[in-house]
């Protein structure tokens, strides 16, 4: 989910120039990422997906610098130091490291999700904030894929067993239905071979225009 505490802010034309920096792909494989990651990764890159294909989707640390097209913004937002929550650490491997792999067709997404050492809650496991914040991240980008720009109206979550740290782990969605501007989302995390269950979840994301970020 995006905040934005700078709704007064003027709204001006901004330069193309300000977006033609060359971003880095946070959902590539680096040094950090085990080889079971990078296994995992690899499937999902290259195996079609039932009746369609896997496509990976692009990760970066801002939502409005690496804009592909020009048009209007908050000129106050776009000037900041914002990052996103998942992409502000700069060490590899001491946080979030995922990667997130969209099946339209089947209107699923998983995402190969690795732990760092920053993420700890009890001892040697991750903490249950960082656990739901991934999943907010990749049932999320489901929605957001099958249904247009959405915000999370409602998570639930069940936790069953605890995530070491380090360990890789499958983040598994779906979406269940679509009512209006509601799309409800289904999610399960497990252990990379799928024998363990670590969470389960549902979500309700509300579509709703990106202009309701700046306007309230």
């Amino acid at each position: 989910m995006l905040l934005c505490a700078c709704a007064s802010a003027p709204v001006q034309q901004v330069s193309p120039r300000l977006f033609s920096s060359a971003p880095r792909d946070y959902s590539l494989p680096n040094d950090s990422w085990s080889a079971e990651m990078r296994r995992l990764y690899d499937q999902y890159d290259q195996e079609p997906g039932g009746g369609g294909r896997w496509k990976r989707l692009p990760s970066y640390n801002r939502f409005l610098k690496y804009a592909t097209a020009g048009g209007q913004c908050l000129s106050r937002l776009v000037q900041s130091r914002a990052r996103l929550f998942t992409r502000n650490i700069k060490e590899p491997g001491a946080a979030f490291e995922y990667a997130i792999f969209i099946n339209e067709e089947e209107k699923r997404a998983v995402c190969v999700f690795q732990a760092g050492h920053l993420l700890e809650g009890p001892p040697g496991h991750v903490h249950g904030g960082a656990i739901a914040t991934i999943i907010d991240n990749v049932t999320g980008a489901c929605a957001t894929y099958i249904s247009g720009f959405v915000l999370t109206a409602n998570l639930n979550i069940n936790y069953c067993s605890p995530i070491s740290l380090g360990s890789v782990v499958l983040v598994d969605c779906a979406v269940d239905r679509v009512e209006g501007r509601k799309t409800w989302v289904s999610c399960r995390i497990t252990s990379a071979d799928g024998s363990k269950l670590h969470t389960e979840a549902t979500g309700l994301f509300v579509s709703v225009g990106v202009s309701h970020l700046f306007t309230g």
